[in-house]
């Protein structure tokens, strides 16, 4: 799986730069690598309980934005064969006074487990609130496009170090509600520790704490 996350920055690294070789305007990159005890996605743990490594890149020029994210994966659940997860998106995040919107398109791939892609559209609007931010999104699935699963979330700086953030959201294809609520504190300007709690009804609560260096 370590090797996985590597070969794909070091390609998608290397398409990135060669592309902004080509252009005046080369757009930017970021990384970012995160280790938690538990990959929890919507109040579900993704690992079965255990840990994950996890790594992403992203690519943005103006309000385009594009990238890739892996982790480790252990389904409690559907295919057992997957250990690895490969997102893929892009969209576009255009402004409107103070609102910020995310409009975009999401794949979860599975290498190596002979699965399908599994698409997603996304629509995110959010809006300062005092020092803080609220927001709201929906994700639907590409194939049916029906029974998306939407939630409201926001976050608050109580510090230049601490901060609080949660949200709320409805599963509508899988029949379930969950939310989640955490601290996040920034040990340096690149790394931050976040620790949350999630519950997610009929399934297992979940408690995690994640390490995130991003740069």
């Amino acid at each position: 799986m370590k090797k996985s996350i590597l070969v794909a920055a070091v390609a998608l690294s290397a398409l990135f730069a060669g592309s902004a070789a080509m252009a005046q305007d080369t757009g930017s990159l970021s990384y970012n690598l995160e280790l938690t005890n538990n990959y929890v996605w919507r109040g579900v743990s993704q690992t079965n309980g255990n840990a994950a490594l996890q790594g992403g890149i992203d690519y943005k020029k103006g309000m385009f934005y594009a990238g890739t994210w892996l982790s480790n994966v252990d389904f409690p659940y559907g295919d057992g064969n997957a250990n690895t997860e490969m997102d893929l998106y892009l969209g576009i995040t255009p402004t409107v006074g103070n609102w910020s919107y995310d409009f975009g398109v999401i794949y979860y791939t599975y290498p190596g487990s002979g699965g399908d892609a599994i698409g997603e559209l996304k629509a995110a609007v959010s809006h300062p609130m005092g020092k803080g931010t609220i927001g709201l999104a929906a994700y639907l699935p590409t194939e049916t496009l029906e029974s998306p699963y939407y939630e409201v979330n926001a976050s608050y700086p109580l510090s230049s170090k601490w901060s609080v953030s949660g949200a709320m959201g409805n599963y509508e294809s899988a029949g379930y509600t969950t939310w989640n609520a955490g601290v996040t504190y920034n040990l340096t300007d690149h790394l931050a520790l976040d620790l949350r709690y999630s519950e997610a009804e009929k399934m297992p609560n979940n408690l995690f704490a994640t390490l995130k260096a991003s740069f």
